[in-house]
């Protein structure tokens, strides 16, 4: 009895000491895990939007307003809306938003110019299968969005050539593909909200 006794003890004290130590580097370490979050979604920004200067986080009830006005399925999907400043001028706007892929969701963001053209769409994080959903990550895929201009929602195609509204779909990697055209479209939905 008093092995078992002594032994609770040991392993009570191993374990505080372990949960100390683990409080202790979350608390060291948030404030730089916040800060690399953040310069990965600023360079994400300036990928989509490279004319632009700075950025200027748009209102969140702004944002909530055109996000309800858009009629888009997956609300909740956008994440925050940043104006693109170049010389004093808005050029466009920066649209986070997290469609729901194969292996979970997609952070991403979209760039569209003031003119309705889609600048450029970054993956900022995923969870996708490695080797098939993960392509959505590489330059010959996201390149297919750049100056694509949006006049009918983008569609995703799995054969034959891209039209002008279409993306051309990674092989085996169809769910994905269409998750970044969802996101894509959720964008331009609220774009167009925001400056109507």
């Amino acid at each position: 009895m008093r092995e078992v006794v002594r032994l609770s003890i040991v392993l009570f004290i191993i374990a505080g000491v372990a949960a100390l130590l683990l409080g202790l580097t979350n608390y060291v370490t948030a404030d730089l895990i916040e800060e690399q979050i953040r310069m990965e979604n600023q360079l994400a920004r300036e990928g989509v939007m490279s004319e632009a200067d700075e950025f200027q986080e748009v209102d969140a009830n702004k944002v909530q307003e055109a996000v309800d006005a858009s009629g888009i399925d997956n609300a909740e999907s956008v994440e925050e809306v940043y104006e693109a400043v170049a010389s004093g001028e808005i050029v466009g706007y920066t649209i986070k938003t997290t469609p729901s892929g194969y292996g979970g969701d997609i952070s991403m963001l979209t760039g569209i110019s003031v003119e309705g053209v889609i600048t450029g769409v970054r993956i900022i994080s995923h969870e996708e299968t490695p080797g098939l959903g993960a392509k959505i990550i590489e330059e010959s895929f996201y390149t297919q969005f750049n100056e694509l201009p949006f006049e009918e929602p983008v569609e995703v195609i799995k054969s034959g050539e891209p039209q002008e509204n279409q993306i051309a779909a990674i092989t085996g990697a169809t769910i994905s593909s269409q998750a970044i055209v969802d996101g894509t479209n959720d964008a331009i939905a609220v774009y167009q909200e925001l400056v109507e």
